[in-house]
């Protein structure tokens, strides 16, 4: 069902009031959500349906654990994450552009990040290359086992050039968990081959892959291994949960900062991450593909449309239950 932008910034605000959150915090997570509903991202308003996010009652202050010139561990104190995240990122940027490096550990939120390539961009447009991991309850399987162990573990890097910045942002799984949840908001099954059940065996329910395991986003132990790395630098380097271990701690994000400035002059640097693009986009192209794409470049383009047309389409039983939640007294 269509509907205008507008009008869904009104529900994800009403959502987000009904959930107890501030003003203040509802506009941060609702641009984060927005963001990525615009692009395509299963990381959107599909969180505010079922269990939703609703703000944890015995949320506090952001706290400062341990700070060094270059570095920041903050106590989440049980905040949303994007709340968190949007602090962290200040904190990182400010770093990296007095000192040419930043780094910022958070453990100690309540529910996800949202889609970190929103604060990976935010870091690039300050003209500093951004990485943002996150960590996250065992939904994801290790290489050999059909267990569910690590996180869906995402990483995101945002690279400046001298238009939009490229950023990647990949879970290191075959599927985001909340894509799950709109497969079986909408009825419909998972692809083939990247889901097992609790018993171990292959499934295209996601329900059935709920109460399993995702994959691995290669299906190896590469992307495995990737995970685990992700899982170590979200864990037990700043003191948040990781494969289950101490959920009380909360599950942790990582965000560092680099100033290209430190190594080469920076306009320089634009210019020619520009042209690598370029050259990478004009590569000889297959029979069937007619444009080759930067990382974040469909997402972008796709967001430009939404808001040209200023109407964006969103599956009925998702916004059904959207608008449940919205209109609840």
């Amino acid at each position: 069902m269509k509907i205008k932008i507008t009008e869904l910034k009104v529900l994800v605000n009403k959502a987000l009031t009904k959930y107890g959150y501030t003003e203040e915090e509802s506009k941060i997570i609702s641009e984060v959500l927005m963001y990525a509903q615009l692009r395509g991202n299963n990381q959107g308003i599909v969180k505010l349906i079922g269990k939703g996010i609703p703000k944890d009652p015995t949320a506090g202050d952001i706290k400062t654990i341990k700070e060094t010139k270059l570095s920041t561990l903050l106590d989440g104190s049980h905040n949303q994450g994007m709340v968190v995240m949007k602090k962290a990122v200040e904190i990182v940027t400010t770093k990296a552009k007095e000192h040419g490096f930043g780094i910022v550990g958070i453990n100690n939120t309540a529910t996800s990040t949202g889609a970190i390539g929103y604060f990976a961009r935010q870091i690039a447009k300050e003209n500093l290359v951004g990485f943002v991991m996150a960590g996250s309850p065992p939904t994801v399987n290790f290489h050999g086992s059909y267990e569910a162990i690590f996180g869906t573990n995402p990483i995101a890097i945002g690279i400046p050039t001298d238009g939009e910045p490229i950023v990647l942002d990949m879970a290191t799984s075959t599927m985001a968990y909340f894509g799950l949840i709109e497969a079986k908001t909408a009825g419909r099954s998972i692809p083939e081959g990247i889901a097992y059940d609790s018993e171990g065996n292959l499934t295209t329910d996601p329900a059935q892959a709920m109460d399993g395991a995702i994959r691995p986003f290669d299906k190896s132990y590469k992307g495995a291994s990737l995970s685990l790395m992700v899982d170590i630098l979200t864990g037990p380097l700043i003191a948040a949960s990781y494969v289950g271990i101490s959920p009380e701690k909360g599950w942790g994000n990582l965000i560092y900062a680099i100033d290209p400035s430190m190594l080469v002059d920076i306009k320089d640097f634009n210019v020619q991450v520009t042209e690598l693009a370029a050259k990478v986009k004009a590569t000889k192209k297959m029979p069937d593909v007619e444009e080759i794409f930067m990382p974040g470049e469909k997402g972008d383009r796709l967001t430009n449309q939404h808001l040209d047309n200023g109407d964006i389409e969103v599956e009925d039983n998702l916004l059904s239950e959207l608008k449940k939640v919205a209109e609840q007294q």
